[in-house]
C-alpha cells in the first residue's frame, strides 16, 4: 500500500474501500468488517448512504488500533449551511462510535456550501476533523472555493475512471495543492469496462485482471482510489495492486479511452441539481 500526505501534513492511504448503495445494517457491516480484515484501512461512507451505523458497528468489533484507521464521511446537501453544518457533524461522529474524523467532506457543491465550509474549518481548527475537503467540485466551483476559502480543500472526491479521467479538473486540484480522490473507479461496472479490449490486452500483459489495471492506472495518476465490493475475493483482488507498474503505453492506451464526460450522473444540468436539493436523510 502507497500512501499520499495532504497538504496539511496528514497521511492518507492511496486506496480505501468504499460503500455506496450499501445500505442494509447487516450487509454494510460485514463488507467493511471483510475489508478491514484483507487490509483495508481507509473506510469512505456518507451520510447519504444511511450506512454510517453499521460502518461504526465494524470498527467497533475489528479491535483495531484507532489511528490505523482513515474514516470519511460527507455532509449532506439537506444540512449546508453553518449551523445545519455542525449539528450533522456531531450526528454523523455518534453514529459511527468516532471522537473524531479522518476527513469530512462537502458532498455536493449546492447550498449553503460557504456556510458549511465555515463550519467545518471551525471544527479542523478545534481537532474534531483531521482533514477538510469535497466532492463533485469541478474546476469551475473548486477553483472560486480555493481562492475565497480561509482553509483550501485538502481533498477532492469526483468520478474518475478510464471513461471519465477527467485531465482538466486534475489540472485544477494539482494547481491548489488539493489531493484528487476518485468514486466510481471502476465506473461502476458500465461501460463493458470488464470486457474491453483494451483493458484485457494490457490485463494480460502484466498476469493481472481488468479491475486491477484500471485501478492501478488511477493510482499512478496521483489519485486515491475507493472501490467497493461486497465479496471478499474482490476486495483482496482489487487491492492487489501495489505488485506492478503500468508503463507509458499501457497509460496512453488506456487514456484514450475518455468519453470526456460522464454517464453515470451529469452534474451541470438544472435536473441533477433540482433532484440533489429535493433528496432528503432526515425529516
Amino acid at each position: 500500500m502507497d500512501y499520499v500526505t495532504l497538504k496539511n501534513g496528514v497521511t492518507m492511504p492511496m486506496e480505501g474501500f468504499g460503500v455506496f448503495q450499501i445500505p442494509e445494517a447487516e450487509v454494510c457491516e460485514q463488507a467493511v468488517a471483510d475489508a478491514l480484515d484483507v487490509g483495508y484501512r481507509l473506510i469512505d461512507t456518507a451520510a447519504a448512504y444511511f450506512n454510517e451505523e453499521a460502518v461504526g458497528a465494524a470498527l467497533k468489533k475489528s479491535n483495531i488500533p484507532r489511528e490505523e484507521l482513515f474514516i470519511t464521511t460527507k455532509l449532506w446537501v439537506q444540512d449546508a449551511g453553518y449551523e445545519n453544518a455542525k449539528k450533522a457533524f456531531w450526528t454523523s461522529l455518534e453514529k459511527l462510535g468516532l471522537d473524531y474524523l479522518d476527513l469530512y467532506l462537502i458532498h455536493q457543491p449546492m447550498g449553503d456550501y460557504y456556510g458549511s465550509w465555515r463550519a467545518m474549518e471551525e471544527l479542523y481548527e478545534e481537532g474534531k476533523i483531521r482533514a477538510i475537503g469535497v466532492c463533485n467540485f469541478y474546476p469551475e466551483r473548486l477553483a472560486d472555493l480555493c481562492v475565497n476559502a480561509k482553509i483550501v480543500p485538502m481533498v477532492n472526491q469526483v468520478e474518475l475512471h478510464p471513461f471519465f479521467s477527467q485531465d482538466e479538473a486534475l489540472e485544477t486540484m494539482n494547481e491548489f495543492g488539493v489531493r484528487p480522490e476518485a468514486w466510481g473507479p471502476l465506473a461502476e461496472g458500465k461501460h463493458g469496462i470488464f470486457t474491453n479490449e483494451t483493458l484485457n490486452t494490457i490485463a494480460k500483459k502484466h498476469s493481472k485482471t481488468i479491475a486491477q489495471v484500471v485501478l492501478r492506472w488511477n493510482v499512478q495518476r496521483g489519485v486515491v482510489i475507493i472501490p467497493k465490493s461486497v465479496h471478499k475475493e474482490r476486495m483482496e483482488e482489487n487491492l492487489t495492486i501495489w505488485d506492478f507498474e503500468l508503463d507509458s503505453e499501457d497509460m496512453a492506451a488506456i487514456r484514450s479511452l475518455d468519453l470526456g464526460r460522464s454517464e453515470i450522473v451529469n452534474h451541470s444540468t438544472a435536473e441533477t441539481a433540482k433532484w440533489l436539493n429535493s433528496w432528503k436523510i432526515h425529516d
